[in-house]
């Protein structure tokens, strides 16, 4: 079975994992610099992790993109970190090129334990017939040590997470007020790097794996969090290489918990998808 388009949906749909995904960085504490600023906003920023951290879940509107020529990808759903990093996203079917696998104008996403599943029409041949779900681990797409890093830990993929490695990035600036959604909010930008990105630097330090590959990340990301009144995120930009992901937060918890579809009616393309990477390496 060959998928003319793996690159561009799977690589569409795991810039917006990777860039909610800092894991950790317990070696980077000390990295900022004890003045009034800094320290300033280091603690709005550990007040608006913990308020995060606790809520759990939120609903979400996203767009990703790769900059390579196919332009940004919108999605909207839930994510959930409350136990265990999951999400619950749809996506124009056209826009992640997967026109061959469904007929529905929107295409489900989900990420639970670690693995993408994506809602297809069955197929009449291959390791799809008669599946209504497509499911790619996610070492298939961030290298074995990624897809490790992607799967474990209570939360270790979510928004929670990137807050925490903003925390502690060596270089906050809090650029004053500005309105995001309708809401006053104070905008801060930070440098992330590789030193400072724990767990993450298995998921995109590696240079041979698929997202790296298309997105030229060189073990840096820059982060942009707009903050309100209430200590929560009201936007979070990422950019790494040439991708670029926005994500804007809707609601805070109260959002249905993600499970994986049933075996039984799940194909697992993992390592076709891994085959086809071989192939072009």
């Amino acid at each position: 079975m060959k998928l003319k388009h793996t690159v561009a949906w799977v690589g569409c749909t795991a810039a917006a994992l990777l860039a909610t995904s800092a894991c950790g960085s317990e070696g980077a504490k000390s990295a900022a610099k004890a003045v009034d600023n800094a320290d300033k906003a280091m603690a709005a920023l550990a007040r608006a992790t913990d308020r995060t951290e606790n809520l759990g879940s939120a609903e979400v509107k996203m767009s990703t993109d790769l900059g390579t020529g196919t332009g940004p990808v919108a999605m909207e759903g839930t994510y959930s970190w409350g136990d265990g990093f999951a999400f619950d996203v749809d996506m124009d079917t056209k826009a992640v090129q997967m026109q061959t696998l469904t007929s529905s104008p929107t295409v489900r996403m989900l990420f639970v334990d670690g693995a993408y599943y994506y809602d297809v029409d069955p197929q009449p041949s291959g390791p799809l017939k008669g599946k209504e779900w497509m499911k790619i681990d996610g070492s298939a797409v961030f290298g074995e040590k990624g897809g490790q890093a992607m799967a474990g830990g209570t939360g270790g993929g979510s928004p929670v997470a990137s807050m925490k490695a903003l925390k502690y990035a060596s270089d906050v600036d809090d650029l004053g007020k500005q309105t995001v959604d309708g809401q006053s909010t104070t905008h801060y930008h930070a440098v992330v790097k590789a030193d400072q990105m724990g767990k993450l630097k298995d998921v995109y330090g590696d240079q041979n794996n698929m997202l790296s590959q298309m997105t030229g990340a060189n073990g840096q990301m820059t982060m942009d969090i707009w903050v309100n009144d209430k200590d929560l995120p009201v936007r979070m930009k990422q950019a790494f290489g040439s991708a670029t992901v926005t994500m804007d937060f809707k609601k805070f918890g109260k959002t249905a918990t993600v499970k994986a579809p049933p075996a039984a009616q799940t194909g697992d393309l993992t390592e076709l998808v891994k085959q086809q990477q071989q192939q072009k390496q």
